[in-house]
């Protein structure tokens, strides 16, 4: 099943969030319109899959994750008939298109939870996780003490019927129940209608969640806060399997599409096989967040420290999920989305743009599995200079505003401080495609911010650049899908040497060729031997002058290089 070839496997993903892509109506607001008049670039850079957030119709609490109605596109976004375009030209030039699909909740104006918070009785009621507050001290609260993704508690009262919902996101978002077999039904019918009508697959959205505990029981774990993260209660949970292998049976395995399912909740390999494991798995693929965050930027206090990349503990992630799955499961290869800090600035340096970026590409998408690019990620794009809380806009960062209690003037700028360098608010900025107002985005004011470096860092500076990062990316995907070492690159096994360097990141792929990828993940020279490989090739590097000696070869800063070695 491993080795058996399935367009999903072999495609270049790259992620578009919609809101910020591309506006082709000028109204402030990427659309449905714009990533079609930019098919063209996408097919240049060499993607053959696109992943769309939302575009459902939503009250925008959560830039569209709070969806309204599963069946209408939001104006703000085009029409049915612009995603039928976009279909329709996407597949005429060899474009794969999947969409966001959100089965954990609707939105607070979805009229499935207006009618259930109309009575106890209604027949709606149970579509969503409802429970009784208890009293403590006199005092009721909510039936938990466990926490939200979003900070506060994870249930919200409903006044109207004096009953608490779950919501483990926004209190605008309730928490669709998975345990009532009408619910699940519904949402079968959703995946139906945007199968029928052209799509490729799915993204499935916050999907380790679908099953929760059903004790109510306060949490035992003893933080400072006085609600609980103890995302054990409604994450990875055995019951879920359950609905997506009904899911699986009654929908997915009528069409040849691709689901790959966003599992966070501290998902293990073994964990990510249950769900996409080739036995049983119901689902293809798996977006795990083991990888996005090590680095110090949960340590940083003050400006004057820097973000420091701990390689040690990324190649260990890496060497573990690489592992363990190859010829078990299938997996994606992504470094961020929209819900993480810019690459550039997490992993990279923004002074060493060209190189870093270049490093980074190499280390990634040379690995087995399926590529995903986020948008400007190919163009180094760094996160946002935020230095004020009415500058974000994400609802979790506003939630966590609000619930902190801060003691002094110190403190609150510490909290935006770190903020700013983790907040997903900085992969949602605005694509730079020139250098014009707007950055080619808009011609009028976009919905949020556009990086201030705009003029520099952009599509069009980078296009027709042989030296630039844009051109390097290219050039990474195109020797991924070429031939003879298509079938390498994507299903052949996985070593990775020099384990407990901390400064290099080095690894052997093997099958019909042998290739040796070198990367060098910091600013300072640094010398690797490997006298035991012959090079017979450079296929790639990012450096003009490169040796094809490999004993005692000095590295250079960001050095990357992709050799073809005898077998």
């Amino acid at each position: 099943m491993f080795y058996q070839r399935k367009w999903w496997k072999e495609a270049i993903g790259y992620q578009i969030y919609l809101k910020s892509f591309k506006d082709s109506n000028n109204d402030g607001i990427g659309d449905l319109n714009g990533i079609r008049e930019k098919l063209p670039y996408l097919k240049e850079l060499g993607i053959t899959l696109i992943w769309i957030t939302p575009f459902y119709l939503s009250p925008m609490d959560d830039n569209g994750y709070d969806i309204s109605d599963f069946y209408q596109v939001d104006p703000a976004f085009g029409s049915l008939d612009d995603i039928k375009n976009l279909l329709k030209e996407a597949h005429d030039i060899g474009i794969r298109v999947i969409v966001d699909f959100v089965m954990n909740h609707t939105s607070d104006e979805h009229h499935w939870f207006v009618e259930a918070r109309k009575s106890k009785s209604n027949k709606y009621r149970d579509y969503y996780l409802w429970a009784k507050g208890k009293i403590v001290d006199g005092k009721e609260v909510e039936p938990t003490n466990w926490a939200s993704f979003f900070g506060g508690s994870c249930w919200e009262k409903d006044e109207l019927t004096d009953e608490y919902y779950m919501k483990i996101f926004s209190k605008k978002m309730p928490d669709l129940n998975y345990r009532n077999p009408e619910v699940r039904k519904e949402m079968q019918e959703v995946a139906k209608y945007w199968l029928d009508l052209g799509v490729d697959g799915f993204r499935i959205d916050a999907v380790a969640h679908l099953g929760r505990s059903e004790e109510l029981i306060d949490s035992n774990l003893k933080t400072d806060n006085k609600y609980q993260p103890d995302w054990r209660k409604f994450s990875n949970l055995p019951v879920l399997f359950d609905y997506l292998k009904e899911f699986k049976e009654n929908v997915f395995d009528h069409y040849e599409i691709v689901t790959i399912g966003e599992v966070g909740g501290d998902a293990s390999p073994k964990e990510a096989i249950a769900y996409a494991g080739y036995k049983n798995g119901p689902l293809k693929m798996v977006f795990n967040f083991d990888h996005c965050w090590s680095n110090n930027v949960w340590q940083l206090e003050k400006s004057s420290e820097t973000v420091k990349v701990d390689l040690l503990n990324l190649k260990q992630v890496f060497d573990k999920w690489q592992r363990k799955q190859y010829q078990k499961a299938w997996a994606p290869l992504y470094w961020l989305n929209h819900d993480h800090p810019r690459l550039m600035s997490h992993y990279g340096n923004p002074q060493k743009r060209f190189l870093s970026g270049s490093m980074l590409a190499t280390a990634l998408y040379f690995m087995w599995g399926t590529p995903f690019v986020y948008q400007g990620e190919e163009i180094g794009t760094t996160n946002y200079p935020f230095k004020d809380i009415r500058e974000f806009n994400d609802v979790g960062v506003k939630n966590s505003y609000e619930n902190s209690l801060f003691k002094s003037l110190e403190e609150e700028k510490k909290f935006i401080f770190q903020t700013a360098l983790k907040s997903r608010d900085n992969a949602r900025t605005i694509m730079s495609w020139n250098a014009s107002k707007y950055g080619g985005f808009s011609q009028s004011e976009p919905w949020f911010h556009l990086h201030p470096d705009y003029r520099s860092v952009n599509v069009a500076a980078q296009l027709d650049d042989p030296d630039s990062l844009l051109t390097y990316y290219k050039k990474v995907f195109e020797l991924r899908k070429s031939e003879p070492y298509l079938s390498t690159f994507v299903y052949g096994s996985y070593q990775q040497l020099l384990k407990r360097n901390p400064h290099l990141y080095i690894y052997l792929r093997e099958k019909e060729k042998k290739i040796l990828v070198i990367t060098n993940f910091f600013d300072q020279e640094r010398v690797v031997n490997l006298p035991r490989f012959k090079v017979k090739k450079i296929l790639l590097s990012n450096y003009s002058d490169t040796r094809t000696i490999l004993a005692n070869v000095l590295l250079r800063p960001y050095e990357s290089i992709v050799y073809e070695v005898e077998k």
